[in-house]
């Protein structure tokens, strides 16, 4: 591409003063340019919300993986989101314990993002990262065990077990949602302990989600009941 036409681009989407669409439009117009001039304009330009997610994709199709582990440890979790996502595309192994790292963020908008990176690598070398982060509990831990029963790897019965007697009860619900997958006759004493003693419903703004009705903790254990009978016959 010529270098004036280049300078053009970046200029429209820079220029504040342009619509958020020609400001895109000018950016993706660049996808595909990998010189370091230009991957360097993208790693700056995340910082501005309205094009961010354009070059973070320039970032990942230009093959930009400095770039995106510096962003990584930027101060804006916008950003340290957008990265780990992107990251995530590459599948690189090497990039596993980086991402797992990002997945404990304070910024839950961060964790959940390095989760669902791990959780689109299409190998079991990102079980144990998934599992590990699994352990943790909370949101991110919980989507991990989900996003780890995809591999059916017989490690994640354990860590669900564990969360059996996590003190949360969202923990002990993904808990039982797993086992009700991959559970076995061992686990029916303890859900049955459950399915007979009411606890306290898990609502749903303790469980990252919208207008959806609180989940009876009895009620998920008799169904992983059912499952792991139904599994038995």
């Amino acid at each position: 591409m010529n270098p004036l036409t280049v300078f053009a681009l970046i200029a429209t989407m820079r220029d504040p003063s342009r619509t958020v669409a020609q400001r895109n439009d000018g950016c993706y117009a660049l996808r595909g340019l990998s010189a370091p001039p230009i991957v360097r304009v993208m790693r700056n330009t995340l910082q501005d919300p309205a094009v961010r997610s354009c070059a973070g994709i320039n970032l990942r199709i230009a093959g930009a993986i400095p770039e995106l582990k510096d962003a990584l440890a930027d101060p804006d979790p916008q950003v340290r989101a957008l990265a780990a996502r992107q990251l995530g595309a590459f599948e690189k192994p090497e990039l596993l314990p980086m991402l797992a790292e990002a997945a404990q963020d304070q910024q839950l908008l961060v964790a959940v993002n390095a989760v669902e990176a791990i959780a689109g690598y299409r190998d079991i070398a990102a079980v144990p990262y998934l599992l590990e982060i699994a352990k943790l509990g909370g949101i991110a831990g919980n989507a991990a065990l989900n996003q780890a029963l995809e591999f059916r790897d017989p490690r994640v019965p354990v860590v669900a077990r564990d969360l059996l007697n996590r003190p949360d009860i969202s923990d002990k619900l993904a808990g039982i949602r797993a086992l009700a997958q991959m559970g076995d006759a061992g686990d029916l004493p303890k859900l049955r302990e459950f399915a007979r003693a009411e606890m306290p419903a898990v609502a749903a703004q303790n469980r990252g989600f919208g207008l959806m009705p609180p989940i009876s903790i009895s009620k998920a254990a008799q169904t992983a009941i059912e499952a792991i009978e139904n599994h038995q016959r």
